[in-house]
């Protein structure tokens, strides 16, 4: 069923949400202006409801946490908070921890024949990531780390330490350990795969104990790399005594059309982080590793050397669980694939010179925007999204310059939807494109 189409957004509960907003929270937090945010009141499956009952397409997944739809995972939250809603992760754990654990060691190590997996729980993606650093330091007794250009980890303060995104890393620099080494994310085919192995020739690993890389970059722009890109990378860290970290969080669990995106390549890692749609809504995360890397912390003696006070929290892994289980069969990853190419080539069909390149895999598509001259046509993205969210349908855009059109929507996208996506966005894009030329 198609959202309709609203005007005037925001309405006036979302105006007046704004004003407080802007009054009581830091105003580095929330963009505000004229036109945007509104306010979020419900969601269920591809849909969202704003204060002021607005309708829309939902075609973020609310930055890929609800691969499954919104609300999905609802009804194991709803049983389980009836009979714990918190209790002791690491001292005293519900037995839904250990279904948790036992379930994700089943889905990666198992699963690619890699022997047992082992893991560390968190709250959030960039805690994930800081467990697997912590981690690799465990193994290696080496600090070093390299990252990626424009590579996005979180921005904890042990996730920016190996953060390849300047804009998020720059202001903070004078507080971080000069420990990474930045290479050159490969975007096209043999020849940014050979100017990598020079890159990676040029290494000391002496000091590395971590490599850690999106199989795909999402904030960067969706950009998939060329076959052979993480089997390079598997090589050489194998060879250099490197942990080797894939940061899955956005594109795990199907969203790439795969159950993880490594398995484009069929290429293990000695850890994995995963988060997002690991339960489809609860801040749950999750460090999985090789059991022989993951042993390399000490046995716990009664004080965990890493750990939180919501590890393990039962909501969250009783709404995992069930997400875990979903996720699991082989027909979600393929029901990803089709209603992705779908997408893709609808996106295709819109005809006009701004739009360079429609690009990722699955349900994890950009679309980069460029002005005649060359230039990252940012400012038309920025207008587009306010449109489309005038059209009914929510989005975001990506990449360093904020040109690239993101599509990350649930999984459960129809066919009518994607058609009238592409209709709404064809539109959207010619009237940017007029209202800027006007100015």
């Amino acid at each position: 069923m198609l959202p309709k189409l609203t005007t005037g957004i925001p309405g006036p509960k979302s105006q007046s949400l704004s004003e407080d907003l802007k009054k009581y929270e830091c105003r580095n937090v929330t963009y505000t202006a004229s036109d945007w945010p509104v306010f979020w009141q419900r969601a269920e499956g591809v849909n969202v409801w704003d204060a002021d009952g607005n309708r829309f397409l939902d075609l973020t997944a609310a930055f890929g946490v609800a691969g499954l739809g919104h609300g999905w995972s609802a009804q194991a939250m709803r049983e389980q908070s009836e009979q714990l809603i918190h209790g002791m992760g690491d001292v005293h754990p519900t037995s839904l921890k250990v279904d948790v654990c036992r379930k994700l060691s089943e889905l990666t190590y198992e699963r690619w024949g890699a022997g047992q997996g082992k893991t560390i729980l968190s709250n959030s993606g960039s805690e994930a990531v800081e467990s697997a650093l912590k981690t690799a330091l465990m193994a290696t007794g080496k600090p070093g780390i390299v990252s990626f250009k424009n590579s996005y980890h979180g921005l904890g303060y042990g996730s920016l330490l190996g953060s390849g995104f300047e804009r998020f890393r720059e202001p903070f620099e004078s507080q971080l350990a000069p420990l990474r080494k930045v290479l050159d994310f490969p975007k096209g085919g043999l020849d940014d795969l050979a100017h990598l192995a020079v890159q990676l020739s040029e290494l000391d690993p002496g000091q590395i104990g971590a490599m850690i890389v999106e199989p795909i970059q999402g904030r960067a722009g969706k950009l998939v790399p060329p076959d052979g890109f993480l089997g390079m990378l598997k090589s050489w860290c194998e060879a250099s005594g490197v942990m080797l970290i894939f940061d899955e969080i956005f594109t795990g669990f199907n969203r790439t059309g795969q159950l993880f995106a490594c398995e484009w390549e069929n290429v293990v890692p000695d850890m994995i982080c995963v988060g997002k749609s690991m339960s489809g809504g609860y801040p749950i995360s999750a460090c999985v590793g090789k059991a022989s890397v993951m042993d390399a912390w000490p046995e716990s003696t009664g004080e965990a050397l890493h750990t939180s006070t919501f590890l393990g929290n039962p909501v969250g892994c009783a709404m995992a669980v069930a997400s875990l289980a979903e996720h699991a069969p082989n027909s979600m990853a393929r029901q990803v694939q089709i209603t992705g190419d779908k997408l893709k080539k609808e996106l295709e069909k819109i005809d006009n010179a701004l739009v360079l390149e429609i690009r990722g895999r699955g349900l994890m598509l950009g679309m980069e925007l460029r002005h005649p001259d060359g230039s990252p046509a940012g400012d038309v993205a920025g207008t587009v999204l306010s449109d489309m969210l005038r059209r009914g349908i929510m989005m975001l855009a990506d990449g360093p310059e904020g040109n690239v059109l993101a599509f990350t929507p649930p999984f459960a996208l129809s066919d009518d939807e994607i058609e009238f996506v592409g209709h709404q966005l064809r539109n959207a894009i010619s009237s940017s494109q007029h209202q800027l030329a006007g100015r």
